[in-house]
């Protein structure tokens, strides 16, 4: 008779993840909820962790009888320019919190709130998922529409992958295979080293800081089959490469880039298409190409190969008193770096660039 009022009782805790056990829990409950991410994954939270110094903290909602009801995954970011930040989750274009109900959604967004208060953490950064509604709202700003996320089913083998594309971007994938470039994929050392290099050159071009190399060695290790690196190569040279997750069927393309001579080759659509028809051959049912700025290059470069924009929604909180951590590589604020740092010789901006790029989250 009792059973659903003990049920209903739901507290929060910070679980450890160095835990092996809590780890495991944690992960198939996080595998088993239909909204999870790769980037809601204890793999994501440790490979940030190692990688950057960014501790991983992790927060659970459970009823009486310990059954889990939520999991809120975050990053307490630190950066010397970019200030501090508890961010779900850290160096990822989703998180948030998974929940099964609005008390846990609550209580999660409550015990983040409080430990950002605990450790002088001026702002809370909720990447999508569940966010607090109503009266408990107050003090969350809930951001909508100024980016979106570009995902669609697989077709059934190479040809039909081909004729789904449009028409325009179809005929830039042709052009480029008939540069007959080679395909290579794997998560070996000399893969890491290969789209590190690519990718490195291409942020730098783009005038953005780049990751740390140990964010990509990182990840492939704590995700292992669920994680690898496609490389184009024209004449035994890698010219592009990314970098994906895998995800209940999902493939996502996550770090990628391409040197200046891969525009010329297409060697950037001839790696998308291959990444697709690579996804199918690993089971996946479906490509999702990750959120884009609303109106950026991204943005159409996604639709031009036929993929619709889903709108995203982003909560934040800020401390009263304190501005909102600005990151964003597009803030008119960081134009003027921005061309400076195209400017950079590549070996000086792969030497500053990841001291900077770790504390943005």
């Amino acid at each position: 008779m009792n059973m659903p009022v003990i049920r209903s009782r739901i507290q929060v805790r910070e679980i450890d993840l160095h835990d092996a056990n809590e780890f495991a829990r944690i992960d198939a409950w996080i595998l088993a909820h239909e909204d999870s991410t790769p980037f809601h994954r204890p793999q994501w939270q440790m490979a940030i962790e190692r990688a950057t110094g960014q501790q991983a903290v992790c927060f659970v909602a459970e009823n009486a009888l310990g059954e889990i009801s939520g999991v809120l995954p975050m990053h307490l970011v630190h950066s010397p320019i970019f200030g501090r930040a508890l961010v779900s989750s850290g160096f990822a274009v989703g998180g948030g919190i998974l929940s099964e109900s609005p008390t846990a959604t609550r209580r999660l967004a409550e015990a983040a709130w409080d430990f950002a208060e605990r450790h002088s953490c001026p702002t809370v950064e909720l990447r999508g998922g569940d966010f607090p509604a109503g009266k408990y709202a107050t003090g969350w700003q809930i951001k909508r529409g100024a980016h979106a996320n570009f995902a669609r089913k697989l077709t059934e083998d190479d040809e039909a992958e081909l004729l789904a594309i449009p028409r325009k971007q179809r005929a830039e994938v042709r052009k480029g295979l008939k540069n007959e470039m080679t395909i290579e994929t794997g998560s070996s050392a000399r893969d890491i080293d290969w789209h590190y290099a690519i990718y490195s050159e291409s942020v730098r071009n783009l005038g953005t800081p780049v990751f740390p190399k140990a964010l990509m060695a990182e990840t492939i290790a704590a995700f292992g089959e669920d994680a690898d690196i496609l490389t184009v190569l024209s004449d035994g040279k890698p010219v592009a490469s990314v970098l994906s997750l895998y995800h209940k069927g999902i493939v996502m393309p996550y770090w990628g880039g391409g040197i200046w001579d891969a525009r010329r080759l297409r060697a950037n659509d001839v790696m998308y298409y291959s990444l697709m028809n690579h996804a199918r051959e690993k089971g996946c049912h479906s490509f999702d190409f990750g959120r884009s700025k609303v109106d950026s290059g991204a943005y159409f470069f996604k639709k031009n190969w036929g993929f619709e924009p889903e709108p995203l929604s982003y909560a934040v909180r800020t401390a009263d008193g304190s501005e909102p951590r600005d990151v964003n590589p597009n803030s008119p604020k960081y134009r003027a770096q921005i061309a400076v740092w195209q400017k950079l010789p590549l070996s000086i901006a792969n030497r500053i660039g990841p001291w900077i790029a770790k504390g943005i989250g």
